[in-house]
Order: C-alpha cells, then sequence, then structure tokens
C-alpha cells in the first residue's frame, strides 16, 4: 500500500454503495474520498479538487452518469473514470467508453474485480472484462458499425438519454429541467427517437427500455 494518498471521487446515490467500495478500495490503497449522491455533485466537485481517480454509477438522480461522462472528462483529461454500475455490461458498457469512461464494472463483481479495474485505469489501460470483451467483439464489426443488437445501439448519447428518462416516467418540463434543455428541444428528440426505434407512443418506448433492459420495469409491467 502507497503511503502518497489516492483521491477519489466516489459518485452513487446509496450510502451502503459507498461505504462498500470505501471498503474495498481501503483494503489496497491509502485512499482520501470526496463523495457525491448527484450527476450535478459529482461536476461541482471536479470542477473544485484534483482527483486521481473518478468512480461513478450510471443511474443516479437527475442526469444520469452515462450522461455527465463528458463533462468529467473535459474537467479532469487526466483522471480515470470507472463506471461502476447495476446494469450489465451489455446494456450500457459501450456507450460508457465511447463516452469517455475507462472502465466499466458491474455492482454485482466480486471485490477481486473492481480492485483489478481500478489498478488497470490508474496504470493509464482501458479496463475491459471478459464478459465484454466477447460483447464487443459480437456488436462491432470493421469500422465500428452495429453488427445486431437494439436499435437503441445506433442512437446519440443525448437521445440515449432522454429516451431512458421517458421511459422511466419524467415529464418533457422533467427532463428539459434536468438537461438544460427547452421543452422543444425535448420534443424534438421524443419524435426522433420513436422515428428511429420504430415506435409510436411513450408507452411502447418504456416496454422497448423495459425489454433491451435499459431500465428497471416499472410496478405491474
Amino acid at each position: 500500500m502507497s503511503d502518497t494518498p489516492l483521491h477519489v471521487l466516489l459518485a452513487d446515490d446509496h450510502a451502503i454503495v459507498r461505504a462498500g467500495v470505501r471498503q474495498i478500495l481501503a483494503a489496497r490503497f491509502a485512499a482520501e474520498f470526496v463523495e457525491a449522491e448527484t450527476a450535478r455533485e459529482a461536476l461541482q466537485a471536479a470542477s473544485r479538487h484534483k482527483f486521481d481517480l473518478i468512480l461513478i454509477d450510471v443511474t443516479m438522480p437527475g442526469r444520469s452518469g452515462l450522461d455527465v461522462l463528458g463533462e468529467l472528462t473535459a474537467a479532469q483529461p487526466r483522471t480515470p473514470i470507472l463506471v461502476l454500475s447495476m446494469h450489465a455490461e451489455t446494456q450500457f458498457a459501450t456507450r460508457a467508453l465511447r463516452a469517455g469512461a475507462s472502465g466499466y464494472v458491474t455492482k454485482s463483481s466480486v471485490a477481486s474485480e473492481l480492485l483489478r479495474a481500478v489498478e488497470k485505469v490508474l496504470a493509464g489501460e482501458r479496463y475491459i472484462c471478459d464478459s465484454l470483451a466477447q460483447h464487443l467483439a459480437a456488436v462491432f464489426q470493421l469500422g465500428g458499425k452495429p453488427k445486431h443488437g437494439g436499435l437503441h445501439e445506433t442512437l446519440s448519447a443525448r437521445e440515449f438519454e432522454v429516451l431512458r428518462m421517458i421511459a422511466m416516467g419524467k415529464s418533457g418540463k422533467e427532463i428539459a429541467a434536468e438537461l438544460s434543455l427547452s421543452f422543444k428541444t425535448v420534443s424534438t428528440y421524443r419524435t426522433r427517437l420513436l422515428q428511429k426505434l420504430d415506435l409510436r407512443s411513450n408507452g411502447e418506448l418504456v416496454r422497448y427500455a423495459v425489454r433491451e433492459r435499459l431500465i428497471e420495469p416499472p410496478p405491474g409491467l
């Protein structure tokens, strides 16, 4: 264990998850943590402090971890960002890596895998587990074009975020406020999503998102 403290930004809205991650990292590193419960708090912390490592969840209140990856990377371009999520790699890992993450680890992973991921990204490498490597090989052919998979693979980062927020039951006004967009722009995104995904209503958007495991199923669905 190094005597030099590792400065870590830990963004997750669940206190028990943050406590678990702190305990795992403390077994290997002398670490000092700044914690955030929302993506907005994470961005504020990144603008005020220099970190050696950023750990961020995908699903948090307000803007998601995916939606702010680009801004975190811009704020701290030399800091590796490791996404720690409840969602399987096949749902979000590819998009997270595209957005600037250095690696992706599921919350169901054992402690040793999280430590391996942290050590690898701190060494300047990307962390990709075996299952994700197999998924990437299956989904992408030469040139990085989707070979198979859901239509959502073709969506932009902002379109994907609006899709998830609509599917989680948020209104156009709520989405506009959280993403700092106009209501008209959100409506344009919704129309574009319906066209790209060949859907006709918000209800179909919800069913699509649940089927593709992009959100947790609402009660009774």
